[in-house]
């Protein structure tokens, strides 16, 4: 069994102080790092796109100066019950709002913040309508105590793992790019022939026929305790959350409850759009789909697929400019807000030839593909990092 010791033990456990006036920051100076600060940072961001403070507005507040290799995480707040732990690369101030760990020499600071990735600080958040983590709980917590020498080579291994995953995330962001950048070229308004195609309302892209622009059920028609654990398909914000269709929670109704929703059946290649919550996501529905039906959360179109290709209508709904903005102007300058059926069959396309649409969707699915390939177990990095931490902080590496 691996031996522990107290957090306090091996690093000084502070946080770090109020923001100074807005008219208090400069171009010179340290960085300043907020709690908003760290999902940028932990994305790629750099401390070069934070607010700086003057040397001279820093020693007039006595701001501390946070060394290289301090790590932070938020420490009030719904960013407390986030879990996003960050590594200084370069000295820094900090916020009141996050905790400081400041090395000293006693543990490697790369091991530390793999394991407390692994172990999150939220977990000492003690009530979380109000998240708040307290100092002094922070530097009792426990972790493994073992020779330097032993987390240096942890971390380097994890160092490896990290990268990997790194460059699948790079890779995801560039295909999602380029298929953006491709629809905007081949179907969208960057095509030079865009102002000759004739402008098309969703409503008449739909099926001609009663219901194939939909939502629902709504009200008491299907209520969450009704959900089984087998039966037929029940799809949800998850389903399209992602702006493709995956399976996330599994939700079911039984048999004879479908007699009753029935007219609320999707098809594939129905493309389904969130309008609660996440609003503006789209996703068409796979081939494969078994009997399913929609929860009210979604809008469904069956499409004419004479006159537009599914994966077009969808890619316009969640990323064509010229959509978002007629979205926009229906809700007053709000984004995505409100969004339902109404204003879903009122949006206009300049419809492209099928022969464009067959080409960008072409070139959509080799984009996925190459997506696809690189969250396999054995391209992700994910499930490798994942198998290594556990591994590591068990002391079987």
């Amino acid at each position: 069994m691996i031996e522990t010791c107290s957090l306090g033990s091996v690093v000084d456990v502070s946080a770090g102080q109020p923001a100074p006036k807005p008219n208090e920051f400069g171009e010179d100076g340290l960085p300043f790092i907020r709690a908003g600060s760290l999902e940028k940072l932990l994305n790629g961001g750099s401390l070069a796109d934070c607010e700086r403070i003057p040397p001279s507005t820093a020693a007039r507040k006595r701001f501390r100066v946070y060394p290289k290799d301090t790590i932070v995480f938020a420490k009030s707040g719904m960013s407390a019950t986030l879990g996003r732990v960050y590594r200084l690369p370069e000295p820094a101030h900090v916020v009141s709002h996050l905790a400081a760990l400041v090395p000293t020499g006693k543990c490697n600071p790369a091991f530390l913040t793999y394991w407390l990735r692994k172990n999150p600080p939220s977990h000492l958040i003690k009530d979380p309508a109000y998240p708040s983590i307290r100092v002094g709980d922070i530097g009792d917590v426990e972790i493994p105590s073992i020779p330097m020498e032993e987390q240096q080579r942890i971390a380097g291994i994890l160092d490896k793992s990290e990268e990997i995953r790194r460059k699948r995330e790079r890779l995801i962001y560039e295909t999602q790019d380029f298929v953006r950048s491709a629809y905007l070229h081949t179907v969208g308004h960057l095509n030079p022939n865009h102002g000759d195609w004739e402008p098309l309302t969703i409503e008449a892209l739909a099926e001609d026929r009663k219901g194939a622009i939909r939502s629902g059920p709504f009200g008491s028609a299907l209520r969450h305790g009704e959900f089984v654990d087998e039966g037929i398909a029940v799809l949800g914000i998850d389903n399209a959350v992602q702006n493709k269709f995956t399976w996330a929670e599994r939700r079911f109704i039984t048999p004879f409850k479908y007699e009753e929703l029935r007219r609320y059946k999707v098809f594939p290649g129905d493309v389904i759009i969130t309008i609660m919550g996440t609003t503006g996501r789209s996703a068409v529905v796979p081939d494969d789909i078994p009997e399913a039906i929609t929860t009210k959360h979604l809008a469904t179109i069956t499409c004419n697929k004479e006159l537009i290709h599914p994966e077009v209508l969808s890619l316009a709904i969640h990323s064509d400019p010229l959509i978002i903005r007629q979205i926009k102007s229906f809700n007053k300058g709000a984004i995505m807000d409100g969004l339902n059926l109404g204003i879903i069959r009122k949006l206009e396309i300049n419809l492209p030839p099928m022969e464009e649409q067959l080409r960008f969707v072409r070139m959509l699915h080799k984009a996925r593909a190459i997506e696809a390939r690189s969250q396999t177990p054995d391209g992700s990095g994910e499930d490798l990092f994942r198998s290594l931490s556990q591994r590591a902080f068990r002391g079987e590496l």
